[in-house]
């Protein structure tokens, strides 16, 4: 069945359109918001006579999604075109100000998420339904796939740790779209809203070659700057834990966050001794040792030894036996093992976080660096704190699900 994403779902038919008579309009979107035929939704939108635009949002990265690096605020602006107000969430604010909420009825959602929990949309999302529950606006999103499909992996962020790089108790890899995880965010935080799901028609995350995105059949449209690939997306959930570290993530590359490394490592060694602390953690993928000099960002003109996870190849490529987070966890381990001493963590102000490192930040607690810096831990260790919180998120986000069955 040939897919058909919500916003397409939304244009085509004016019964879904119909209870949005009378009532001003808002989108928040980003640059892979858009139609099979690569319209953006805010234009497509726009030519609806039926539908009265009266405000557009956009995220980290901005509308546009032109800021390259983490912490690069998008301001406020006037589309040129339509004349109404365009209210950036990473700038001034990360939530909707009172003035932003007035400008709507209702707010139309239509991003595309990698299915990470790190990834700031789905924390943009969570705000602006408790935004919209506070003000009786009305939220609907506008349903698109998740490129890293169904599987689960990770720990599940702990309390007290939520950022903005952590939305909430979930692990790394939720396995959910943006419409399901905006029903399992009002169900977990008790909000009281109208909310409406525009679904998709025909996905199916379970078949390959895509496993999650429509392979073939779509255009990948950058969701952010260095999201450029669904190679990309599959290895995120790993690859992003390199923002805590002193490693290089490959940003400044072409292929960021399918890559790591830096000057001073041994990667030869690395790869013989990631095979013999948890060979299972390393299937489903390739593993290429590489060179690569980064242009900006860490090690920036600098030649580093690196490693590249290629997941493109559907001959060695397994979407159910492929784990990124342990891969990448595995990868620290190893380098921990040969040099203790190595300054592996990155301290730094990380999404405006100041006293807590960001690798910690980033996986919604200190377990897993603590798991790395062990001397005597083993992957045994790690499996048995993170299976239990895999397995309960697999039931919990069980009644939330849009499409079809899931394990």
């Amino acid at each position: 069945m040939t897919l058909q994403l919500g916003l397409e779902r939304f244009l085509q038919d004016p019964a879904l359109r119909a209870p949005l008579a009378g009532r001003r309009v808002a989108l928040l979107a980003h640059p892979a918001s858009v139609t099979r035929d690569l319209t953006h939704a805010l234009d497509a939108l726009a030519a609806l006579p039926d539908v009265r635009l009266s405000a557009a949002f956009g995220p980290q990265h901005g509308l546009r999604g032109d800021k390259q690096d983490n912490m690069v605020e998008s301001p406020d602006f006037t589309d040129p075109r339509l004349g109404i107000p365009v209210f950036s969430l990473y700038g001034q604010v990360r939530r909707p100000t009172d003035a932003m909420m007035d400008s709507f009825d209702v707010l139309l959602v239509d991003l595309q998420d990698l299915g990470c929990r790190i990834y700031t949309f789905i924390t943009t999302l969570r705000y602006v339904l408790e935004a919209a529950a506070r003000h009786g606006k009305a939220v609907w999103v506008l349903d698109r796939p998740n490129p890293a499909g169904r599987p689960v992996e990770g720990l599940t962020l702990r309390a007290g740790w939520e950022s903005f790089v952590g939305a909430g108790p979930m692990p790394m890899r939720h396995g959910m779209t943006m419409g399901e995880l905006g029903q399992w965010f009002i169900q977990h935080l008790g909000l009281s809203l109208e909310f409406r799901v525009i679904t998709m028609a025909g996905w199916q995350p379970g078949i390959g070659p895509g496993f999650g995105w429509p392979a073939g059949e779509r255009s990948w449209v950058n969701p952010s700057p260095n999201a450029a690939s669904l190679s990309m997306a599959r290895a995120y959930a790993g690859t992003v834990m390199l923002e805590g570290t002193t490693l290089s993530e490959g940003r400044g590359t072409t292929r960021p966050l399918e890559l790591f490394g830096a000057p001073d490592i041994d990667t030869r060694r690395l790869l013989v001794d990631m095979h013999g602390l948890a060979p299972d953690w390393l299937r489903g993928c390739v593993l290429r040792e590489c060179w690569f000099e980064p242009t900006f960002h860490k090690h920036a003109g600098q030649l580093c030894a690196g490693v590249q996870i290629h997941v493109e190849d559907p001959a060695h490529y397994d979407h159910e036996a492929f784990r990124p987070w342990r891969l990448q966890a595995l990868a620290f381990k190893a380098l921990r093992r040969q040099r203790p001493d190595y300054p592996l963590w990155r301290d730094f102000p990380y999404e405006y976080e100041h006293d807590r490192l960001a690798i910690d930040l980033i996986n919604g607690g200190p377990a897993l660096r603590e798991w790395v810096d062990d001397p005597h831990s083993q992957a045994a260790d790690l499996e048995a704190i993170t299976r239990p919180d895999e397995a309960a998120w697999i039931e919990s986000r069980r009644p939330f699900l849009l499409y079809g069955t899931a394990p």
